[in-house]
């Protein structure tokens, strides 16, 4: 497409951090979106007043807030014709919320869009804390929003959170990529420790101190075992206060308000897919078709290889996400997978990672390389969402697009095993992990396994038993696809190795 009232281009991005001293003098998440929606106003030069549109990423830290959409537009002096935010706050949220913005363009609906999102967790912790004479540190948001209805079979087994999850993807895909534990560690490692190394030259990251490998692999007190194989310096640091946004605009639009060509940073088209909301209704954890159709899909769709990236974002939740990722695009290991500097590092503010990484991401693209591949993913390694930007056109991207790939990916995907919950019996190991305390220890853990039908179930594992402990833990053989036994408990089933 030529015309340039249908071209989507991002002319303005800002992004903030807040770091009360006291956490009731800190920003909550609105004023954190209306303080980065300004900043985004003044790099491009436009009064927010102008909007047509106006687009939020759901968020968790201050729930009392409600729907945010009139109190923000009121906050930053706009009245936008559309004005909404996303159902619920999952990471490939503000890709999406990208790409129907590009749509409406496309579409002829809008001239002038705004994406913005933003949490506070750090603040919301502090302040209520503070409520409970300091005797309340234990503020999970996180954990909370997980549990908050009647357990469910998994969270029985204690996967109730997103850390508690991928743990299983991990071991999985460590088993099906034949690398040993310290193979698949020092992978993470290495990948972790260069996203630390980008997030101690942005501006906009959290954390902005650079960590060897070693660093990301030694266990102590500041970097203790979260849940197997994974520590703190291995997970999304969501302890932040951080706002991010956007401002997206025609081509057309871009020229009349006099925006310098090297400034306009164009959208190419995307593509999303899902895996089941159920972890235990998905197909396999060494691998997801909903990625791998997202990924291969956007790549076709902007007509684009590889090769033609000079920068990556690769979602770093947790280490198993880049390095499928990776494997799927075909990035190598050794080169940065993140202009921002990954969830631990950059910070990770729930939902709206994925806003700074499109901040950095356009903030790089109009210093230098040519194009940069965006890869979001939410939920419990569930959505999936990939872009791509340049600094010049993209030849192939036109708008509208549909960008819903799920009937694609539901295609491919293999056949689902049955779910048995009373189970006894042999059984082999699907994936596992093991659950620690904040005093280092074991406190749980849970075998997936697969029955002699192939048939899915959960046992669960009893810490105390220390050779089970070592056998799951040691990395001297490899547990995955090991057979034992599922034994019935007076509460539950246990897991026994054979």
């Amino acid at each position: 497409m030529t015309d340039p009232e249908r071209i989507p281009v991002i002319i303005g991005v800002g992004q903030l951090n807040d770091r009360p001293d006291d956490p009731d003098q800190g920003l909550d998440s609105l004023g954190l979106m209306a303080a980065a929606l300004k900043i985004a106003a003044e790099d491009a030069g436009v009064p927010l007043a102008d909007l047509d549109s106006l687009a939020i990423v759901d968020q968790i830290s201050f729930h009392s807030l409600g729907k945010l959409c009139e109190p923000l537009a009121a906050a930053i002096g706009a009245a936008p014709a559309i004005n909404y935010q996303s159902a619920a706050p999952h990471g490939d949220t503000p890709v999406r919320l990208l790409n129907e913005a590009a749509n409406r363009i496309g579409a002829g609906e809008v001239r002038l869009a705004a994406i913005v999102g933003a949490e506070a967790l750090r603040t919301a912790a502090g302040r209520a804390a503070k409520a409970a004479s300091g005797e309340d540190k234990s503020y999970n948001a996180i954990r909370k929003v997980a549990t908050r209805r009647e357990p469910n079979y998994a969270q029985l087994h204690g996967l109730a959170a997103p850390v508690d999850v991928y743990p299983l993807y991990e071991n999985a895909t460590r088993a099906a990529w034949g690398q040993s534990l310290d193979d698949a560690q020092s992978e993470s490692a290495e990948i972790w420790s260069r996203f630390a190394e980008v997030a101690a030259a942005n501006d906009g990251a959290w954390i902005r101190k650079p960590a060897s490998p070693e660093d990301i692999l030694r266990i102590d007190e500041r970097n203790r075992p979260i849940a197997f194989p994974y520590s703190k310096l291995m997970v999304a640091n969501s302890s932040v206060n951080q706002g991010a946004g956007f401002i997206v605009a025609s081509l057309a639009e871009a020229w009349r308000r006099g925006i310098a060509e090297d400034r306009l940073i164009h959208i190419g088209m995307g593509a999303a897919a899902k895996e089941p909301a159920s972890i235990l209704h998905r197909d396999r954890y060494d691998g997801s078709v909903s990625m791998e159709t997202s990924i291969t899909r956007t790549l076709e769709l902007n007509a684009m290889s590889v090769e033609d990236f000079d920068f990556v974002e690769l979602y770093s939740c947790f280490p198993c996400v880049p390095k499928m990722a990776r494997r799927i695009l075909g990035w190598p290991w050794d080169r940065p997978a993140t202009v921002f500097g990954g969830l631990t590092f950059g910070g990770g503010p729930i939902a709206n990672y994925m806003s700074h990484a499109i901040v950095s991401m356009v903030e790089k693209l109009r210093g230098e390389g040519r194009y940069g591949f965006l890869f979001a993913n939410g939920g419990f390694a569930t959505d999936n969402h990939c872009i791509v930007l340049g600094n010049k056109p993209i030849a192939a991207a036109s708008f509208p697009q549909d960008f819903d790939y799920q009937a694609e990916a539901e295609a491919r995907r293999g056949p689902v095993p049955d779910l048995v919950e009373d189970y006894a019996g042999p059984a082999t190991i699907e994936s596992y992990t093991v659950f620690y305390g904040r005093d280092g220890g074991p406190k749980a853990g849970v075998v997936v396994a697969r029955t002699p039908p192939g048939q899915r179930t959960l046992a669960h594992v009893d810490v105390s038993d220390e050779a089970m402990l070592a056998f799951l833990t040691d990395g001297k053989a490899e547990p995955v696809g090991t057979v034992g036994e599922v034994v019935a408990l007076e509460e539950g089933f246990g897991w026994r190795t054979a």
